[in-house]
């Protein structure tokens, strides 16, 4: 949904901070190529989202930036337990504080904890969604109990191996005196 000119996909952030603006939506999953190549099979969901802007007054100076961007979807993925599809959901909540350079953000970031960004001209809300649900996939994705038992390997008769030679022994004959004496 767009607010009063705000296109998600070319985002004038200065502009909807500073109308304290809201724009939310729902974007196919198919549209985000690099997230898709994390999934086991095609996927025809949604990632719905919300955008929030607002500025911070500053003492004696321009005032901050800030955009707060929420969303969830539900991707299919592969159990690496069982190696069965399996659904995921994935939420994100983040706060994104802008600067004017990237020397200042790259400053910035290392100081604090929040997320600092340079204020690009126009940001294009559904890459940034795409990158933090990126971020938010697991590790390794998992059901917590698979829907099938595993499988056991077959079991294959055991052969009785001839033991292994002691690699002491001839260090042992070593130190025993020499017969006959």
């Amino acid at each position: 949904m767009k607010e009063r000119g705000c296109d998600p996909h070319a985002l004038d952030v200065v502009a909807l901070c500073q109308g304290g603006g809201t724009l939310h939506g729902r974007w196919p999953l198919s549209g985000m190529a690099r997230l898709s190549t994390c999934f086991c099979a095609a996927s025809d969901g949604d990632a719905t989202w919300r955008a929030r802007g607002w500025l911070v007054p500053v003492l004696g100076g321009e005032p901050e930036v800030w955009l707060e961007l929420q969303g969830e979807a539900e991707v299919p993925l592969e159990c690496q337990r069982c190696l069965q599809p399996m659904k995921e959901g994935l939420q994100v909540q983040r706060r994104f504080r802008f600067v004017r350079s990237e020397d200042e953000a790259a400053r910035l970031d290392e100081e604090s904890e929040d997320d600092v960004l340079a204020l690009p001209a126009r940001l294009d809300l559904q890459s940034l969604l795409e990158d933090e649900l990126i971020l938010a996939l697991p590790i390794v994705p998992r059901h917590g109990v698979c829907p099938e038992p595993l499988p056991l390997p077959a079991a294959e008769p055991l052969e009785e191996a001839a033991p292994a030679p002691n690699p002491f022994a001839a260090l042992a004959a070593l130190r025993r005196p020499p017969e006959g004496t």
